[in-house]
């Protein structure tokens, strides 16, 4: 305290009226002061008495904050922004995928399930004005504009940000909160989970049973804000440098930029300047009244952490307004963790989850606690059934759920000893269930895959069902999320979080699990999703055979039923059938595409598009560079579109390398063929 408030041993001495040989030796450890003494230490540093006395680090007063930026490196080096940002599309729905399996993965063992709570929070007049006091805007917006830079693809993005909030005189804010979790342990700069989030890219520390495996879903926060910028406030699990509550800290994410002749990294954090670390600023331990003005004041002492994303937005531009951000917030936490918030008999919910959103202090819409039965009635109920040990094994009513296992074959990690394979697990029986579907079901005859945390990790259509069948949804429990603890489920989760991309959305072949088994694990992984496919159509097979002979089959009873009669089927539309391309030394992607057009009379007129993929599956779109070049049955209108005539056309085209937001040789691409304006004219 000392070093950081600028004082002197001789001028503390001088304060509390004793030597300076005895300050001295307090400092150096050889002996200590009296409690009179300690009081009048801890009010010349202007600190707690209790602070002084248990010897922990005390709370920061508003005017200790700051922003605290990294230099730029010496080399010249400049980095155009987190290029973990750039793994996942920035949109609400991966920030809830994402941030909610970063709180499941952080329960608390044995202690119930974890709280999950999306508070949307709009702010304008003086309510923002106080909000950007409170953060010290003034001292990051000239960075922001500094950075702002149209020409690079971040900087796009914060010029949007900055014109937004001139324009609208509007902010909003997104807190994601969860409880009952571990919170942000470990100290400001070494090994530990604060450390991870806040200092670090690309360092999960997550094993077992725990979804994260890349370090990249954290940045899935930083992308979600139109600024880069995200605060936080945890209350420990277990106590760093004997304190609990509002350890709190800010990170700010923008590429290289320069004020004047001083050039920046990009990152800057927001605490308290760190005496001991030249140009750094540590976390500092907050009081009600500064997390109250920051919104980041959490409702109670229980262990969690609270992120506060500023100016969120949903980069995919589908939702804007308050009230449409909640609602994609709700659907995207319904479709990828209904299961984690099923409970039974057997065993309770894993999670809680809701979202509120709220004006300037007032709510706008009433917080909602997300109900899995309501959003997934069908795959609920199996998962519940199974939680209560009432599965069946044969489908005889229709809210029956149906029981059987799937194999998984578990390869042999490198390195391995081959001298005592008795020792290692061979397989593992993982749980298929499979229960009618109810009748006014939005996608029918699904498989998903889940392990520990009841993730959706992928949901897939099954194919090649037999005729008549009755419409089902089945669900896939593999590791863990069996609910037993044996050896082969530890070695089940190990192989299929090494098969999960970045996104987790499948298990596949993986760099990781390449570098972690021997040559056929992918196989393994890819056979075990084939498998359990294939037991679904067998289940089927089995279920309709074994009907009632005065109910007839599935197939009839459905055309005798008194409903309205189905809408008839629209006429399909054009898809691709093959891409080929390369990239080329212009660093332009060159493609020849072959479209797939569906018979009818007048020519189909598409406006072919091209876009970069993400790791999630989202696509940035990119321009042609030039017009497009008929090749085969199609020719070019006056529009610049393609009119195709037949069932198979084919054409090819070039990207504009000026649009790229990386460069080609780092890309995937996706061509898509929708209906030109000229047409549907």
């Amino acid at each position: 305290m000392l070093r950081q408030r600028g004082m002197s041993q001789k001028e503390l001495a001088a304060a509390i009226l004793v030597t300076p040989a005895a300050v001295n030796a307090w400092v150096g450890g050889r002996s200590e002061p009296r409690y009179e003494k300690i009081s009048a230490i801890a009010e010349a540093l202007g600190v707690a008495v209790e602070d002084a006395v248990s010897r922990r680090p005390p709370g920061a007063s508003p005017s200790e904050l700051s922003w605290v930026f990294r230099k730029a490196p010496a080399d010249g080096g400049r980095d155009g922004g987190n290029a973990a940002a750039f793994a996942f599309a920035a949109n609400l729905e991966v920030l809830a995928r994402e941030a909610t399996q970063n709180s499941l993965d952080e329960r608390l063992p044995e202690g119930g399930p974890v709280t999950s709570r999306f508070v949307l929070h709009e702010l304008t007049g003086q309510h923002l004005d106080n909000f950007l006091e409170a953060l010290r805007w003034s001292e990051i917006e000239k960075h922001l504009h500094a950075a702002a830079d149209p020409g690079q693809k971040v900087g796009r993005v914060l010029l949007d940000g900055l014109q937004e909030l001139q324009r609208t005189q509007r902010l909003v804010l997104l807190r994601v909160d969860d409880y009952n979790a571990t919170g942000l342990t470990g100290p400001d700069y070494a090994d530990g989970r604060f450390a991870r989030v806040v200092r670090r890219t690309l360092d999960s520390g997550k094993a077992g049973a725990q979804g994260g495996s890349y370090g990249l879903g954290k940045a899935a926060l930083w992308a979600a804000s139109r600024f880069g910028l995200v605060l936080v406030n945890s209350t420990l699990s277990v106590s760093q440098d004997g304190r609990y509550e509002r350890r709190m800290a800010g990170r700010l994410e923008l590429p290289w930029h320069a004020l004047g002749s001083d050039e920046f990294a990009g990152p800057a954090w927001f605490g308290v300047n760190d005496p001991d670390r030249a140009d750094s600023a540590r976390s500092w331990w907050g009081d009600p009244a500064t997390a109250q003005s920051l919104y980041l004041e959490r409702d109670d002492s229980t262990p969690g952490t609270s992120f506060l994303v500023v100016g969120a937005y949903d980069g995919s531009g589908d939702t804007e307004q308050l009230e449409e951000m909640h609602d994609r917030l709700v659907a995207s936490v319904a479709r990828n963790f209904w299961a984690s918030m099923v409970d039974g008999r057997g065993a309770g919910p894993l999670l809680h989850a809701s979202v509120a959103s709220w004006r300037n202090g007032r709510a706008a819409r009433p917080e909602e606690r997300i109900d899995p039965h309501l959003h997934e009635p069908a795959r609920s109920r199996a998962v519940k059934a199974f939680l209560d040990g009432n599965t069946v094994q044969e489908l005889t009513a229709r809210e029956d759920v149906l029981e059987t296992t799937v194999t998984l074959k578990l390869p042999r990690p490198k390195g391995a000893s081959d001298a005592r394979p008795g020792l290692m697990p061979a397989t593992h029986e993982a749980v298929l269930l499979i229960t009618p579907a109810d009748g006014d079901e939005p996608r029918p005859d699904h498989i998903s895959y889940m392990r520990a945390t009841r993730m959706v990790v992928k949901s897939k259509k099954v194919g090649d069902l037999p005729l008549g069948h009755r419409s089902f949804q089945a669900v896939l429990l593999a590791g863990a999320a069996t609910r037993r603890d044996t050896a082969d489920v530890e070695a089940a989760e190990r192989l299929l979080r090494a098969s999960e991309p970045p996104e987790h959305n499948d298990w596949t072949g993986t760099e990781d699990l390449t570098a972690m088994y021997v040559r056929g694990a992918r196989q393994c992984v890819v056979n075990f999703k084939r498998d359990a496919e294939q037991s679904v159509r067998e289940a089927l097979k089995t279920a309709e055979a074994g009907q009632s002979e005065d109910e007839g089959p599935e197939v009839l009873r459905e055309l005798l039923r008194l409903d309205p009669p189905k809408a008839p089927r629209t006429q399909g539309f054009p898809t691709i059938h093959a891409v080929e391309g390369s990239v080329d030394e212009q660093s332009a992607w060159r493609v020849t595409v072959t479209v797939k057009c569906p018979d009818r009379e007048e020519p189909w007129v598409l406006a072919p598009l091209v876009r970069f993929m993400g790791r999630d599956g989202g696509g940035i779109p990119v321009r042609w560079a030039g017009k497009l070049i008929p090749v085969k049955n199609c020719r070019l209108t006056e529009g610049g579109n393609l009119e195709f005539h037949g069932r198979r056309g084919v054409f090819s085209g070039v990207t504009d390398p000026a649009s790229h937001p990386v460069p080609a040789a780092m890309s995937c691409i996706e061509v898509d063929v929708p209906r030109a304006k000229e047409a549907r004219a």
